[in-house]
């Protein structure tokens, strides 16, 4: 137990650094990661449709279109996302609070499972999800000073609702991809990651959680 937590923990260090040296080094090489990303995604959700589907062809073909398009979207709105880095780093610091949330307060607190899907997630894992992803709020008054200009009322509110939000859509990314895993009867989408096993184990939420983001911030922050 402790030597895989062990590489999970350097795992997403080492991805949590390649990500921060891409998104600033330009947007190009945070486009080429993301391309890079989805293309290993694809891949990966593609054999467990086909451990799913088995020889029915149609639906693996139509799956497979589904989820192509998908991460086009992904692609294309990760990285308009990207002309504000903060606004990238502010939503991966929702997904990582998240996850950091579920994992130890489920194991803490353990109690009534979530739901068959995924049966390692429990009710408190979710809500400890949902109060430790608050903690990114502090990023963004912390780091981008001229959102003082916005420190009212409402904007503590809208802000509290979009990280709720965004930790939803992290948490449902991450049972959807569960619920695929457990029809094909897989523990892992891959092999890629030590510790994660394949790379979508590790970025299911962070697939749904960006795109929802940049359509949240678009229509609904304005931004």
């Amino acid at each position: 137990m402790s030597e895989n937590l062990t590489k999970r923990f350097f795992t997403s260090l080492l991805l949590l650094s390649i990500l921060l040296v891409c998104l600033f080094l330009s947007r190009y090489s945070w486009l080429l990661l993301v391309i890079i990303a989805s293309i290993i995604s694809f891949f990966e959700f593609k054999n467990l449709i086909k451990k799913i589907c088995k020889k029915n062809k149609s639906t693996i073909y139509f799956a497979n279109l589904i989820s192509f398009f998908y991460l086009v979207f992904f692609i294309l709105s990760s990285y308009e996302l990207s002309r504000i880095k903060l606004n990238v780093i502010y939503v991966l610091s929702i997904c990582v609070f998240s996850d950091i949330g579920g994992y130890f307060i489920g194991k803490l607190v353990g109690g009534k499972k979530l739901t068959k899907i995924s049966p390692n997630k429990t009710i408190s894992g979710s809500i400890g999800s949902f109060v430790f992803s608050l903690i990114s709020i502090i990023l963004i008054f912390y780091y981008d000073k001229s959102y003082g200009t916005y420190f009212t009322t409402t904007f503590y509110i809208k802000s509290i609702f979009f990280i709720l939000i965004v930790s939803f859509i992290c948490q449902a990314g991450d049972l959807l991809i569960s619920y695929f895993k457990r029809k094909a009867k897989v523990k892992d989408t891959g092999s890629i990651l030590p510790g994660h096993g394949g790379l979508l184990d590790r970025i299911d939420g962070i697939i749904f959680a960006l795109p929802a983001a940049f359509i949240l911030f678009k229509y609904f922050f304005n931004l």
